[in-house]
């Protein structure tokens, strides 16, 4: 019998139990279980249900059980930046606030208060988001000190589920480096920067890197899941995780790692720290084995979501695109990156704004509004592109889109029209595949990233379209 993996993969959207196992060479995935996700309105305020989320991660373990497709093994992969501050008997401080939610504004300025914005760029290499980890624990010493004052541990979610399954604390390297407090040329947290900024040093633990072991289920969790098995640090962060499975070939490629997010960029050994990378706002998170993500977050598939979540008649992203389609020749194009974007009461009336503002054309229909927010990502992902050819200073050849944005044909068909160089769409599941190859390699099943990328390769579909736009 194989031995089977578990990725336990969780987004800002929807989340996912995934089982993989290596049979005759190939990679076989197969999705367990899902469920939806999203931030709620409390008090004001846009939080998680972490109960609710422990909760289908359980529902999803017992799942595996039942059909009998027992894990050896298991990780968690989740968004990044969101927290939990844990008292000093273990239990959560308060809300887990929701990165989208508005307490961080102003808190920008705050924190420059104490470190300068170039000085923590030089030190972290993290792109500024108001919703970086930094404001949000600043929004929490300004707004709620009690909240720190009570604080004992610091967990990024992946973390935090681990510890419910495991009773065990550790924290994660690429998920941390999201924060915005990790030394770039360290590999751990910049005490300095915390120390400046006052959020209390002795709340965070050590980092780990990708394929540390937790630690087994407890006792409780296993009765309630019908098995056991170890709890592995994946690459937590889930775009971390996605990079992790681009089947890239090419010495120097692009990649996107497509959902409710882009994250646009290319994989480096250092950091790449200057004025021109700084200007363009490009971001530098930690990877596997100590490699870095230098890419820029691009708003993605969260406009179009928001507008189908805004719509009377239910259609599917499929059938989004097929609109889209039919209205291919609208000239209108919208800053997806534009703040404008990030959390309004109507994405639908956020975009016609945008468009009275600027003198364009305003999309009626839907599919005008879906060909607008399809064709507007197309160019902004050709911009960041050149963006990175030209800090990097080397020529790319290739792009690779994986994640689920992965599979709009519309959408990879724009893109490779405007970009003259081949792009490849696959594996829409990169995500949970990249989680399981973090454990498959501390397992011994390959003996590095490498030869797991060409097993990815392999196993998975991936769609090649040529420079004028025709698949292939």
């Amino acid at each position: 019998m194989a031995d089977y993996y578990l990725a336990v993969d969780i987004g800002a959207s929807s989340g996912r139990h995934m089982i993989m196992s290596l049979e005759r060479g190939y990679l076989k995935l197969r999705e367990i279980y899902r469920f939806k996700n999203e931030a709620v309105k409390k008090n004001g305020h846009l939080v998680w249900d972490t109960q609710k989320l422990f909760s289908e991660i359980l529902a999803g373990m017992r799942k595996c059980a039942e059909e009998g497709l027992v894990p050896i093994s298991m990780a968690i992969d989740t968004w990044a930046v969101d927290y939990v501050l844990l008292d000093k008997d273990d239990n959560p401080i308060g809300e887990t606030y929701a990165y989208r939610d508005l307490r961080t504004k102003g808190m920008d300025e705050e924190v420059y208060r104490f470190v300068s914005k170039e000085e923590l760029y030089n030190k972290t290499g993290i792109q500024k988001q108001i919703f970086n980890t930094i404001y949000q624990l600043i929004a929490d010493k300004v707004r709620e000190p009690s909240r720190l004052k009570m604080a004992s541990t610091f967990l990024m979610l992946p973390d935090y589920f681990n510890f419910l399954l495991t009773g065990i604390k550790k924290s994660e390297y690429t998920n941390a480096t999201s924060t915005g407090l990790v030394n770039s040329e360290t590999s751990a947290w910049d005490g300095e920067i915390i120390d400046r900024t006052g959020i209390p040093k002795d709340i965070f633990l050590p980092l780990n890197m990708p394929g540390t072991s937790v630690g087994r289920l407890t006792k409780e969790v296993e009765g309630k899941v019908g098995f056991n098995c170890q709890v592995i640090m994946c690459a937590s962060h889930d775009t971390a995780s996605a990079v992790m499975a681009v089947p890239a070939k090419e010495e120097k490629s692009v990649y996107i790692s497509s959902g409710t997010w882009s994250l646009m960029g290319t994989e480096t050994q250092r950091a790449i720290i200057n004025d021109l990378s700084r200007e363009y706002n490009f971001t530098n998170e930690g990877g596997y084995n100590k490699r870095f993500r230098f890419l820029k977050n691009i708003m993605g598939l969260w406009m179009i979501q928001s507008v189908k979540k805004e719509l009377t008649e239910d259609i599917s992203y499929a059938e989004f695109a097929e609109l889209a389609e039919e209205y291919g020749d609208i000239e209108t194009r919208v800053d997806v990156n534009s703040q404008v974007f990030f959390a309004p009461e109507s994405m639908t009336a956020a975009i016609k704004q945008y468009c009275i503002n600027s003198g364009q054309q305003v999309p009626l229909k839907t599919g005008q509004l879906a060909a607008v927010i399809y064709k507007s990502l197309a160019e902004y992902y050709v911009k960041t592109f050149k963006e990175i050819e030209k800090i990097t200073g080397t020529p790319h050849d290739a792009l690779y889109i994986v994640g689920g944005g992965s599979n709009v044909d519309f959408l990879n068909r724009e893109i490779v029209m405007l970009l003259h160089k081949p792009v490849y769409a696959g594996p829409a599941e990169a995500t949970a595949i990249g989680n399981i190859l973090a454990q498959m390699i501390k397992a011994g099943r390959f003996k590095d990233l490498s030869e797991a990328r060409e097993c990815v390769h392999r196993s998975f579909a991936v769609k090649k379209y040529d420079y004028k736009g025709d698949s292939i």
